[in-house]
This record gives structure tokens, sequence and C-alpha cells, in this order.
């Protein structure tokens, strides 16, 4: 089968579409024909590496991923082949204390397809059993590859670590990236208000339309002062952070009294400092965050199904282009997911 494979760290040349042998279903896995993957900013970091963290190279990239069932190994009885799923991008051993109770992105065997093992950007990928679910109803499979786990990201971020309430007022980094996306809807869901960021008025006006009550380009002007400016100099409840270094300081600094930052990612730099007498005085709360629970999953894919939240796709590209998608994510010219098609 054809797969991409990076076999060493660095630019989009690493990127190597080559033929590998087909997965095989062991005991509790599945073996999909893969019909779509989306892309996200991890796929460019186990491209390119991470000071400090090691990666199991070579590696099949893509942690967003849908197909139909090809194969099912020994003690599968939910799905059987030709039934048509999409992925949950993170798995856990099931067995030990945080996965029993319910915290199971919290395991110490936690793992992201294409970050710990192969993933999906192959025209087949073996899954856990566990981790497969129906496509939810009304998407085709590229909807079903654009939203596992930029939702599933940012409705942890939101809802459980940061105990979103209809009152909050929410600060949206970058929201025409995917979990940005995710993150105006989740809140507008909850009945939050919802300030949103972005690089271009074009990629702001699409914010509007997901549901953002206003909107502040960060590439013009002093950003901050306008949000301060929007909340009446109160500050925002929530600052919803994955843009790393070039936004922190601003961050913290919209932030009201008792307000909550959450960050998944360190796009533009993971070098930040904070001033430790603002953290004590204005009591504010920093939370880190990586991923969801299989419970968050399920209540994503269930309100996804109904309609309450949508995956937003930017483009499809045919897997051919993998090294396409990584740059225009590297140019951070698309809004919500590009998606590729084996």
């Amino acid at each position: 089968m054809r797969a991409v494979v990076i076999r060493e760290h660095g630019d989009l040349d690493v990127l190597k579409l080559e033929d590998v042998p087909a997965p095989v279903a062991g005991p509790g896995e599945v073996v999909l024909d893969v019909r779509a993957v989306g892309l996200n900013h991890l796929d460019t970091w186990v491209r390119r590496g991470v000071p400090g963290h090691s990666f199991d190279l070579p590696m099949i990239p893509g942690c967003d991923f849908s197909g139909q069932v090809a194969s099912v190994g020994a003690g599968v009885a939910h799905v059987k082949p030709g039934d048509a799923v999409c992925v949950n991008p993170g798995y856990a051993c099931g067995e030990c204390g945080e996965c029993l109770a319910g915290r199971d992105n919290l395991c110490r065997f936690y793992g992201v397809y294409g970050e710990m093992c192969d993933g999906g950007c192959a025209e087949q990928a073996k899954v856990r059993a566990r981790s497969v679910v129906p496509v939810p109803a009304g998407l085709d499979f590229v909807e079903a590859a654009a939203f596992p786990l930029t939702f599933l990201t940012a409705w942890h971020m939101l809802v459980t670590r940061c105990a979103l309430r209809p009152s909050d007022v929410v600060l949206v980094h970058a929201a025409g990236s995917g979990v940005g996306s995710a993150a105006v809807q989740i809140a507008k869901f909850h009945g939050a208000r919802v300030i949103a960021t972005a690089g271009s008025d074009e990629k702001l006006a699409r914010a509007r339309e997901l549901g953002a009550d206003d909107t502040v380009n960060y590439e013009s002007g002093d950003w901050p002062r306008e949000v301060r400016s929007l909340t009446g100099k109160r500050g925002v409840d929530i600052v919803f952070e994955h843009v790393g270094a070039s936004t922190w300081d601003g961050s913290v600094l919209c932030l009201a009294t008792g307000g909550r930052l959450v960050t998944c990612g360190a796009t533009t730099g993971a070098d930040v400092s904070i001033d430790l007498r603002r953290l004590f005085f204005k009591r504010i709360s920093l939370l880190g965050s990586t991923m969801g629970t299989a419970a968050d999953f399920r209540t994503v894919v269930d309100l996804v199904s109904k309609g309450r939240l949508r995956p937003v796709v930017d483009r499809v590209l045919p897997l051919e282009a993998v090294a396409e998608g990584h740059a225009a994510l590297g140019r951070r010219e698309q809004f919500g997911k590009i998606v590729l098609t084996p």
C-alpha cells in the first residue's frame, strides 16, 4: 500500500510517499481503508522534530482519519467490514487507575496516532478497535476526518479544564485554525460571549459566521488594549491559548481578576515568562491541556451528529500533496482543516 513515511526530521522533503506492507489486524484491532485524513500542527511537529522529545521513526503521520473497516481482529464485535468509522486520535491502556476513573488522557501509556505509532496518512491504517466510532450522521468521510482531534482538544480545554460557564467571556486566539474554529463553536454552544482573534479580516469575518460576537485582528494595532476595551477594561474570563510566545504576554494581560488561561500549544515558541505578582494579585489560573478523555470524545461525536457542532474544511488535497498541506499550515493560510484523501 502507499503511505507517507517520515524517516528523519526535517523540512517538507522528508515527507516521502512509499510502498509499505499493508497492516494486519491483531486481537482487539481493526484495519481501515482510509478515505480521508485531516492535517494538524502536530503533524508538522512530528515532521520537524521537537527539542528534548523523541519520536520513534520511521513514522506514518496523521492522527485525524476516517474510513471503512477492511478487517477486524479476534474479539472485535462492535464493528464489521464495510462499516464507516472515524477514529478517536488518542488511545490509552484502558486498565490503569486513571483509565478506570475516566481520566484516560492522564494514562502513563497515553498516545496519539501518527505521533506514538503509525497514523492515517496511508491507504490503510491499523487502530485499536475501541478507538473507532461510527461516522456521525450527516457527515461524509472528509468531514469525519476534520473534527476529532481539534474538537476533542478544544472541548477538554474549555469544558473540562476551565469549567466553562454561560456568563464567561472567552478570548479565542487564531480562530482560523482547526482548534480555534472548534473553540468558537464550543464556547457559543455553552452560551458564552466570544472574542476571536485572527490575522486577516477575511478570517475574522468567517469567525463571526461561526458565532464569534467580537473579533480582533492581532496583526494590526494593540490587540490586548482592543480586547480590554471590548470588555469595558474588565478583561476576559478565559483565554483559549495555543499560539505560544507571540501572544502569551498579551493573553495574560487580557485576563480579568480570577481569569483562566488554558493552553495546548506553542506554535510560535515555548519560551515564555510571567510576572508572579500578576499571577497572585489577580488570582489567575494557568492551565495546561492535551487531548481529552474518551468520554469527551463521545460527547463531541454526539453533538456533531446532532448538528450542534460542525467541522470546518478549508480544502481537500490528494495524499500526494501532503507537503503542500504542511506548507499551507506553516503559512497559516487555512481556515479550518486541510484534509488529504488517499
